[in-house]
This record gives structure tokens, C-alpha cells and sequence, in this order.
């Protein structure tokens, strides 16, 4: 590739005055070419898989029990969700829908007190209901619960 891009350059500089900038468009257009002989092969190399319903519903319970988390020991929302239960989402429990509705009626009652305006608290609320519309309605055939342990879910 080396020796292609020197002959190239040789056969720039041969050329008569004033094609400097036929000069400038002929070596970016072999720039782009070279990068695109790199990278196409290292795209369709990679699988490429799409994402199911299973694994959005997995992803989103795994991040929401990190947010929660993350909320009860942030100093703006520490004082108000002290009290809340926490929250662990395992999406093949079948006590989890039960657990994700009392946790946005927690949530939903948390409006009287000032934290509960905040945007990362009102994230929270928001993803817990998306994560709760997407496990009722649009991925009811893809999950399976394994097990039936509404205790596993307070640990």
C-alpha cells in the first residue's frame, strides 16, 4: 500500500504548473479511499446483532437498579430517598411487575417533597414506568419467569 501511495506521489509531482489543486483533490480522494479500505472490512468483520426485547428489558432493569442506587446516596436527593426501599430488578422473578408498581407509587408520592422535582429523581420515575409498559405490553411473550420469589426482590 506504501509502495502505491509513492508512486502516486511521483505521479503528482510530474505534473505540469498549476495543478496544485488537482494535486490536493487527488491526494484526498486516495485518503479516502485508503480509510475506507481500512475500515469497511473491520465493520462487516463485527456481528452485528439487534437488540431484542429481552435484552432492552434486561439492560434497562440492570441500569435502573444502579440509578436508585446512585440516588439514595446523591447529597440533592439523599435526605428524600432515604426512606425508599432498594430497588433490585431481576426480570426473571415474577414478582418483579408487583415490585415495579409499588416502587412508582413510592415514587408518585414523593411530590409533596422537594426532591421529587428533581430531574434525576423524574428520570428514575420515567424509565420505571417505560421499563414497566415494555415488560406488560410489547415484550409480554418474550420474558419467562424462572422463579417466584417476591423475597429475593428485598434483598
Amino acid at each position: 500500500m506504501f509502495f502505491f501511495k509513492l508512486m502516486v506521489m511521483k505521479w503528482i509531482i510530474k505534473l505540469p504548473a498549476g495543478t496544485g489543486t488537482r494535486c490536493h483533490r487527488v491526494m484526498a480522494i486516495f485518503n479516502h479511499l485508503l480509510l475506507a479500505s481500512f475500515l469497511v472490512p473491520l465493520v462487516l468483520s463485527s456481528p452485528f446483532y439487534p437488540p431484542t426485547c429481552y435484552t432492552k428489558v434486561l439492560n434497562l432493569a440492570r441500569e435502573l437498579t444502579q440509578w436508585a442506587a446512585h440516588l439514595k446516596w446523591d447529597p440533592e436527593t439523599s435526605r428524600c430517598m432515604a426512606h425508599m426501599p432498594d430497588l433490585y430488578l431481576d426480570v426473571h422473578n415474577a414478582c418483579v411487575m408487583y415490585k415495579i408498581r409499588s416502587y412508582i407509587s413510592l415514587l408518585e408520592s414523593l411530590r409533596q417533597r422537594r426532591c421529587a422535582y428533581t430531574r434525576d429523581v423524574r428520570k428514575l420515575w420515567g424509565n420505571l414506568r417505560q421499563l414497566f409498559i415494555f415488560m406488560g405490553e410489547k415484550c409480554h411473550g418474550d420474558l419467562v419467569f424462572t422463579i417466584f420469589d417476591c423475597a429475593a426482590l428485598e434483598r
